[in-house]
């Protein structure tokens, strides 16, 4: 019946992208002895009454390679971003200059690398899964196409894109990860 069946595989490689796109999102935030503005990314101050990104109530700089500065706008805030600082996990201890916040990034000690590397390799093995979820939602789509009467050459060929498709994918967060371990790692 639908011998023309074409699978959208930039549908999917849509989707595996933005698992990549997660996956760099979630790497940055993770600490590696370099001051990095992306860092406070995933931290929240409650800011006149909702939970507010921390660029949203000030300026992030990074003037030095080890120290996060934030210029808070509003006096009457400096007192939350500390605080959501504080809680957010960060380990770091922030001090205060006036509305200036400064944040020293500490170095990181043989533990805590290998800690963070461990962390690094279960953000790899979401973005893995991902785009397997991605991959069984295309093989879904050729099972559909075949029982709809698409030919036995054409469900190889749809299943071999999407194979290659996903080896790829994986093969690119596999080196993301070697290179943000390298990266946590380096003293």
């Amino acid at each position: 019946m639908s011998d023309d069946f074409i699978l959208d595989t930039d549908d999917l490689e849509r989707r595996m992208d933005g698992a990549m796109a997660n996956l760099r999102t979630e790497f940055a935030s993770l600490r590696t002895g370099r001051a990095s503005a992306s860092m406070l990314e995933p931290v929240m101050v409650d800011a006149y009454g909702s939970p507010t990104p921390i660029n949203q109530v000030g300026t992030v700089n990074v003037p030095e390679p080890r120290m996060v500065t934030i210029n808070v706008w509003d006096k009457g805030l400096v007192g939350k971003v500390e605080k959501a600082i504080r809680e957010s996990g960060l380990g770091i201890n922030p001090q205060l200059n006036g509305t200036i916040i400064m944040l020293p990034i500490p170095e990181l000690n043989e533990e805590r690398r290998r800690d963070l590397t461990k962390v690094a390799g279960q953000y790899a093995e979401h973005a893995r899964v991902s785009i397997r979820n991605v991959r069984r939602d295309g093989m879904e789509q050729i099972k559909k196409a075949k029982s709809d009467g698409i030919s036995e050459d054409d469900q190889k060929f749809w299943e071999n894109s999407v194979q290659e498709l996903t080896d790829t994918y994986v093969k690119k967060v596999d080196e993301a990860l070697e290179t943000k371990q390298a990266e946590i790692m380096q003293v």
